[in-house]
């Protein structure tokens, strides 16, 4: 599946078309093209996708929104290869709105999907991508006229989607006041970061590891400490580091490793660093680097073997002027505009801010208040991630547990993202258009939020999914990097771990009604059809013995253990009864004195409880006594009862015992 979705549509209140782009370079191995599914909310008109090569368009699919939701076959086969643009528009409208409409999941809100199925190769087979963004927005310039016509859907066919049932005969301003249903707040998530567990790089283990990123080619950048370590020994009380007589690491810092094999592509870095931290690579491909012992920053070229090209800050001198930084923590350059972001960092609590080729220009933030964290106060601002199209600048305010994000041109502070599931600590945050994604910190004794990642829809800050590696665990995630088609990677310093997680679609099991009629939609998982259990047949006695325990362990969905018991008892009593009274009339007809009559009654209680062979059997009992003729006897049969005995003796053990399963076959 590769779904093409917008982020951060706005859709002006009575503005009439609002067009909503959508584009991505197709930077893998050939896809062929052979259905779609078109998806809005109410306020969508028209739907349509599109191959771009070499500047001629070629549709995917053109679907009006409104109708009841499928995957349509495409009318001529679109193959889809290296340099290829996919390119879609959503046409919507702002009539009848009283406020701005952004994408989102609720019956006020909108949404802008492009579903595409393919298939491809199987050696290069990739289950599921996605593109978020606009990344050739003057490629729409000459997007085919159709793309912008709206199609006519008759009243009687019109999708009544989950998110919002609106009927033509409400008013539609009203309809915006009445308090959303249950069905209306679960959010249309349509995917789920998994961890990508065919990926060997959880097993690199390169020590401690400080930072990712990604390069323009999009391999994995690692950052790690080789043999070194920060500890409690590491720098004194004014933050000047300790141990400078081990010298910089004898080892390569930087490793370029291949996002699907692992394999080490580059390694640079040797005799560099001393406590290395905070990584990120500009459009540009250079590396920016900061060293903590060191208080410094480094902008490295991967491809020179002549040093650094520019260095921030004095060697293994702490301090909180111009010119001097306090244990550094992470860069985040413009793309635009070449500006340098420096978060400075443990010891001072400021962003401070160059020109592109290293001029001091400004700096904002001050340590946090005792009262509570104010805008623009830090505690270890610690993460920096930039949203160009936005202006913006947000910062991992690391001790506070929120983010904080300003304009880069004014510094004005734009808003803070923070959640009771962070805990008190945000290590790294990373953003791709539309998704903030971030890491917490390792909960405090008794603090109960787990350490996680998460997926939050930037524009309102709202959490759309967390998520944890399911090969080792968590202990300090330290650094995140996400890439435009949702590949996340998270580095952590203590498990000396890198991960994968990887975008998988998760469509939630709920109800849509599609033109009157009810449809469900499963969770890619419960997809999968199980044979029926008529063509597996069970023993009559398994199954006896399975729906006996079934009772047995849920006493209160079928009929109570007591009334089965009580049941199976009174046969017996019954029975017991009978002979004892046959034996007291027989003991009167032949003058037995009392006292024969308790011993006899002893030594039938005491066949009943087991301690004679056979269990009790009315026929040989009788037959015992003298006088006593079996005919008219020998066709009555206790065993029924005994059976029945043996089921309520054995029953006080039932949850011991287990039925003898079939045999496994071997595995292949």
């Amino acid at each position: 599946m590769y779904l093409m979705m917008s982020v951060d549509t706005v859709i002006p209140a009575g503005e009439k078309v609002v067009n909503s782009d959508i584009s991505c370079h197709y930077k893998t191995y050939p896809m062929n093209v052979f259905a779609y599914r078109v998806h809005t909310h109410h306020l969508g008109k028209v739907v349509s996708g599109y191959r771009v090569r070499n500047g001629q368009w070629t549709m995917i699919g053109r679907q009006s929104p409104q109708l009841p939701q499928a995957f349509y076959p495409v009318e001529h086969p679109v193959d889809v290869s290296f340099g290829d643009i996919l390119a879609a528009r959503c046409v919507f409208t702002g009539e009848g709105r009283t406020e701005a409409t952004h994408i989102g999941g609720t019956s006020s809100d909108e949404m802008c999907n492009l579903y595409i199925m393919y298939y491809m190769e199987a050696k290069h087979a990739v289950s599921f991508m996605t593109c978020t963004q606009n990344v050739a927005p003057d490629t729409f310039r000459t997007i085919p006229p159709e793309a912008s016509i709206p199609i006519p859907v008759k009243s009687d066919v019109v999708m009544m989607h989950g998110h919002h049932k609106e009927t033509e005969n409400k008013d539609k301003t009203a309809l915006l006041q009445q308090p959303k249903r249950e069905e209306e707040e679960v959010l249309d998530q349509d995917f789920h970061v998994e961890e990508a567990l065919d990926w060997p790089g959880v097993y690199l283990l390169p020590s401690q590891v400080s930072g990712v990123a990604l390069d323009p080619n999009n391999n994995l950048v690692i950052f790690h400490r080789g043999d070194h370590v920060w500890d409690g020994n590491s720098f004194d009380s004014k933050f000047v580091y300790q141990q400078r007589g081990l010298g910089p690491i004898e080892e390569d810092t930087i490793l370029v490793v291949d996002p699907n094999s692992a394999a080490i592509l580059q390694s640079s870095g040797k005799s560099l660093f001393y406590l290395p931290h905070g990584l990120s690579v500009d459009k540009d491909g250079n590396y920016w680097l900061t060293d903590v012992a060191l208080h410094q920053v480094f902008k490295l070229d991967p491809n020179s073997k002549e040093g650094p090209l520019l260095i921030l800050g004095r060697s293994m001198q702490p301090g909180s002027d111009q010119n001097h930084f306090c244990q550094p923590t992470d860069v985040a350059v413009d793309p635009d505009t070449g500006a340098i972001y420096v978060s400075d960092g443990y010891c001072n609590s400021r962003i401070v801010q160059f020109s592109p080729n290293g001029n001091f220009l400004t700096q904002w933030g001050e340590e946090s208040s005792r009262s509570g964290p104010k805008p623009g106060q830090f505690s270890v601002p610690h993460s920096l991630a930039l949203v160009p199209h936005l202006g913006q600048l947000c910062v991992a305010d690391r001790e506070n547990g929120r983010i904080q994000c300003f304009k880069t041109d004014t510094k004005e502070f734009v808003k803070e993202i923070k959640h009771a599931s962070f805990g008190r600590n945000v290590f790294a945050i990373s953003y791709i258009p539309g998704l903030l994604f971030a890491v917490n910190g390792k909960p405090y004794f008794g603090d109960q939020e787990p350490v996680q990642g998460f997926v939050m829809n930037f524009s309102n800050g709202e959490i759309i999914d967390v998520f944890k590696p399911v090969r080792k665990h968590f202990d300090m995630p330290h650094d995140i990097v996400a890439s435009e088609d949702g590949t996340v990677y998270i580095g952590d310093v203590h498990t000396n771990t890198v991960w994968k997680f990887t975008l998988t679609e998760k469509i939630e099991h709920r109800s849509v009604k599609k033109a009157g009629i009810e449809v469900q939609e499963i969770k890619e998982a419960e997809a999968v059809v199980e044979p029926k259990m008529e063509n597996k047949p069970t023993s009559s006695e398994l199954q006896k013995m399975q729906e006996k325990q079934k009772l047995i362990k849920e006493p209160g969905s079928g009929v109570p253990v007591v009334l089965i018991t009580t049941l199976l008892v009174i046969p017996v009593v019954v029975l017991l009864a009978i002979a004892l009274f046959i034996r007291w009339k027989k003991s009167r007809a032949f003058g037995d004195s009392e006292h024969k009559l308790e011993t006899s009654s002893g030594r039938v209680l005491g066949r009943f409880r087991g301690k004679g062979s056979g269990g009790l059997n009315l026929g040989n009992f009788f037959a015992s006594h003298k006088g006593y003729s079996r005919k008219g006897f020998d066709r009555l049969s206790t065993e029924g009862s005994d059976q029945e005995k043996d089921e309520d003796d054995g029953s006080e053990s039932e949850e011991e015992y287990s039925a003898p399963l079939p045999t496994q076959a071997p595995s292949s």
